[in-house]
């Protein structure tokens, strides 16, 4: 399958160092894969992003961009209008989810899914190391997603989904919430996009496969859990009065 791979990232200077990156490497060399791969970087401030492009620029089919920081949804965002191939891929940096459980959700590409989305709380998923506070912080949030916006999703934060590249680049360009900014983040910033995206695709009648994946908790100081949460909060509340004024017409 012609895949392209979008890879944000921000601050990720003890992930490159743990090998993250090579490990996607040596999965694709492994496979004999001709996969596209993007790294984004989110304006890191830590060295990071150099000692990234230095690294990219010694591998074949990989390309790094650098952004201001603007948050992750603007990071990927830029990553899937430089993919050229039918499929793209967004992972997270650290590789809680291992690139080897694409090959869970490639089958339902198959079956004609448009998107396919890796998922921590279906039946079959595993969450290993996990400190129980953030698995409850997540349950919770979960919830809050189900009461205002997405009813039949169980898992929308898990950073690795599959989209046809086509569907990824209408759903990205709808939305609201998350369209870039032209002000700078003053704080490294998650935020709810997946949930916006999902949101709209479901309103579009798009088909979203979830399916259980293998994840682990990779400890970070990035997130601020209590500013972040509030954040998110009020971001699913918009996203759901951008609804209600009509701001996610068909496209």
């Amino acid at each position: 399958m012609k895949l392209s791979l979008v890879i944000p990232a921000y601050n990720e200077l003890e992930n490159f160092k743990s090998g993250s990156l090579q490990q996607i490497a040596d999965y694709i060399k492994q496979k004999k894969l001709d996969w596209q791969v993007i790294v984004v970087d989110d304006g890191s401030v830590d060295g990071s992003n150099k000692l990234i492009k230095n690294w990219v620029a010694k591998q074949k089919n990989w390309q790094f961009i650098q952004n201001h920081h603007q948050g992750k949804a603007s990071t990927i965002m830029t990553g899937v209008f430089q993919a050229k191939n039918p499929y793209t891929l967004f992972t997270d940096f650290d590789q809680a989810t291992p690139i080897a459980e694409i090959e869970k959700l490639i089958p339902f590409i198959k079956k004609n899914y448009p998107i396919v989305i890796g998922s921590r709380e279906v039946k079959g998923s595993l969450r290993q190391q996990e400190p129980w506070f953030r698995h409850l912080m997540g349950k919770v949030f979960n919830l809050v997603v189900k009461l205002f916006t997405i009813k039949g999703i169980h898992d929308t934060q898990c950073g690795f989904k599959l989209f046809k590249t086509t569907t990824a680049r209408k759903l990205f360009k709808a939305l609201k919430v998350y369209q870039p900014k032209n002000k700078q983040e003053k704080h490294s910033f998650t935020g709810a996009f997946d949930v916006e995206l999902l949101y709209i695709a479901n309103k579009w009648g798009l088909k979203i496969a979830e399916v259980p994946i293998h994840w682990q908790h990779i400890t970070t100081t990035r997130i601020s859990l209590l500013r972040d949460s509030v954040r998110m909060f009020l971001h699913v509340l918009a996203i759901r009065i951008t609804d209600l004024l009509g701001g996610y017409k068909k496209v």
